[in-house]
């Protein structure tokens, strides 16, 4: 199967247009391979050959998902867990490794007193001496201390195992071209062979999701989420520059991508996308 010629199964989609209409010259095409003696041959191969891409390319999206998380969890469970825990028991002195955990950790306490007072003036709780609720205070303090000091022990974890997987990707992407080249060749015929409504209403889902009138509200959470992942402080300045330019950044590109490429391959979609966005 290694001989077999992979872009033939998605000549079609990719054809360019020209003089004559790609309809008229599909047709033609279809008429002549009829005539031909050897078409259920050819047919027959073209199926082995589609199914064969298929196949190679569940494999290798599978390879290019399950090995860098594999990875990453082995890395965390047998190195880097040992290893960042005694080096970040031995300086107990760290608990935070960003302000954004500072003041989240204060903002705990504070709640937690504020709730302390609340519960005793409803009379939920008696009335307990300073120094019983200074004690309260003094322990809950040591439980924050220890859940912020586990959380920037994890994102160093994160940091270094995020890495290797990084790296362990690309290796396997700069190793495996002929795959990659499969799987570039599975993607474009599937995408290209939808036809049009479907091609518009991926658009359009795609657009509304990560450009969309909603979708800072989606960004904000997600920045938020990475950042803390990596023990990155939360500066809200740079959340909402990112949310105010890369949103319209990715909808230049993508109306960009309609214009160059889609708008040649099938402008049937892109008529049929302006039709359902309007």
């Amino acid at each position: 199967m290694k001989y077999w010629n992979l872009k033939k199964t998605n000549q079609l989609a990719l054809e360019k247009t020209g003089i004559i209409p790609r309809s008229i010259s599909r047709l033609f095409n279809k008429f002549k391979q009829e005539l031909n003696p050897n078409s259920e041959i050819e047919a027959l191969e073209e199926f082995k050959v589609a199914r064969y891409q298929t196949l190679a390319s569940i494999k290798y999206v599978l390879i290019l998902v399950v090995m860098p998380i594999l990875i990453n969890q082995f890395s965390k469970a047998f190195f880097l867990d040992p290893v960042i825990n005694y080096l970040w028991s031995k300086n107990s002195k760290y608990v935070f490794i960003n302000q954004s955990q500072e003041e989240r950790a204060f903002a705990d306490l504070q709640r937690f007193e504020e709730r302390i007072h609340f519960d005793i003036l409803i009379g939920k709780l008696n009335a307990q001496s300073p120094s019983v609720i200074q004690q309260k205070m003094t322990d809950k303090a040591l439980e924050i201390a220890y859940i912020y000091s586990i959380e920037s022990a994890n994102a160093i974890k994160n940091i270094l195992a995020d890495s290797i997987s990084i790296v362990i990707f690309i290796i396997i992407l700069i190793i495996s071209k002929r795959q990659l080249s499969i799987l570039k060749s599975f993607i474009n015929e599937y995408i290209y062979g939808l036809s049009d409504t479907a091609k518009a209403f991926l658009i359009i889902l795609f657009t509304d999701i990560f450009v969309g009138f909603h979708s800072p509200h989606g960004w904000e959470i997600i920045i938020e989420a990475i950042l803390r992942h990596f023990g990155l402080p939360e500066n809200r300045d740079f959340i909402f520059i990112f949310i105010s330019t890369f949103p319209v950044i990715l909808d230049t590109i993508f109306k960009y991508w309609i214009f160059r490429y889609l708008n040649k391959i099938s402008p049937s979609s892109v008529a049929t996308y302006h039709n359902m966005n309007e």
